[in-house]
């Protein structure tokens, strides 16, 4: 190989990095973006920096984490993860109260906070794209017993995976929709009517719909952000999924957080991208 043409090798590498790290850096910043209440963001930072600071996935650290954010006036985290949080507190096991919260709730856990907060997982390289969807499912049951909470979060923390990758959108859904749950694959298809309410798969298809008729990520952010209204569901999504297809380069800065938040996020994206 001449020397221009391994100038040329290493200058498309150096570019093909680049764009990788900004993808990566692009899921929280994404889904801080597409925050606007705050407690989504504040769960999956805490998940970044677990990933970041074990080097794996260590599903006792994330729950410690948590319960500690819980301890210091946790806000917006939803009903379901609030009950579990606080049967925590009082030491309960997160997996027991887990379950007592779906007892209590007759199996009305299959809501969309798991899905929210899980998206560090797909940015995290330490874990093969297997890994990945079973992390998922693994940290969504610390608060959602219902299967459908899980398999919407591993359906987006795979997404992010591919499509930092460089996968395309149709690539990535097409992918990620294998062997889902029925109403997860439906919700990717775009056959499920969008909606306003934190089931976790019309959440998901609701995003999806914003992300395919979008051009960039500032559009499909506003757009959603005006559909959601204050219970701001799909927009959190939009972020997450939206930071992983168009990059950190494309969020906008108005809509990031500011202070010590900003510079977490900052923090646990950087060292794992660095991991790449």
């Amino acid at each position: 190989m001449s020397e221009n043409a391994q100038i040329r090798r290493l200058s498309v590498k150096s570019m093909e990095d680049k764009e990788l790290k900004d993808r990566v850096a692009g899921v929280l910043a994404g889904l801080a973006a597409g925050d606007r209440n705050g407690g989504p963001i504040q769960m999956a930072v805490r998940l970044a920096e677990s990933l970041a600071e074990m080097r794996a996935f260590d599903r006792a650290d994330i729950a410690c984490r948590y319960l500690s954010w819980w301890r210091d006036g946790a806000f917006d985290t939803g009903p379901v993860t609030a009950g579990v949080l606080q049967l925590a507190e009082q030491g309960i096991d997160f997996d027991e109260a887990a379950a007592r919260v779906d007892l209590e709730m007759a199996g009305q856990t299959a809501g969309c906070n798991p899905a929210h907060r899980c998206a560090p997982l797909g940015i995290a390289p330490f874990l093969s794209d297997g890994e990945v969807g079973k992390a998922a499912l693994l940290e969504a049951s610390l608060t959602h017993q219902h299967p459908l909470a899980g398999d919407t979060a591993a359906t987006v923390a795979l997404l992010c995976r591919l499509l930092i990758r460089g996968a395309d959108l149709g690539q990535a859904l097409q992918r990620a929709g294998e062997g889902r749950l029925e109403e997860v694959r439906l919700a990717l298809l775009g056959e499920l009517s969008p909606g306003r309410g934190g089931y976790s798969p019309v959440v998901l298809g609701t995003a999806i719909n914003f992300l395919r008729t979008s051009s960039t990520l500032a559009d499909a952010l506003a757009r959603s952000i005006a559909f959601a209204g204050p219970a701001n569901y799909c927009p959190v999504l939009v972020g997450s999924i939206g930071g992983a297809r168009w990059g950190m380069s494309a969020v906008p800065e108005t809509l990031l957080p500011s202070g010590t938040l900003k510079k977490r996020i900052e923090a646990a994206a950087a060292c794992l991208a660095r991991l790449w």
